[in-house]
């Protein structure tokens, strides 16, 4: 089991999570940030600091974003298991299914 980030985190991408987490599973994409199913120990350090509530444990995925689950698994198929997303730093892409979506309003002007 893991955590999955889900579409409130689109075009939003508050770092307060990968700043908590203590394992640094949680990788930014171009739109999002994702998080490594398999170098997340659970923890859930993330889950109360996010401050869009886009953070949830994969049973507890809202029904209208369970497909996240899936994008962020199949985020890593290129990239494998890195062991650690600071060294990668921001990865210039994002899954298809965050990639297809409008430009999401976040409430800063």
């Amino acid at each position: 089991m893991t955590y999955v980030i889900a579409q409130p985190c689109v075009d939003l991408k508050d770092l307060a999570c990968v700043e908590e987490c203590p394992v640094d599973c949680i990788y930014e994409g171009e739109r999002m940030l994702y998080i490594h199913p398999d170098e997340c120990v659970d923890c859930g350090a993330c889950e109360p600091v996010c401050p869009v509530e886009a953070i949830f444990y994969e049973d507890d995925v809202p029904g209208e974003w369970k497909d996240y689950y899936t994008a962020n698994v199949e985020f890593f198929d290129d990239l494998g298991s890195p062991g650690g997303a600071a060294k990668l730093g921001p990865i210039a892409k994002d899954h298809a299914l965050i990639a297809a979506l409008p430009p999401q309003e976040t409430g800063e002007h």
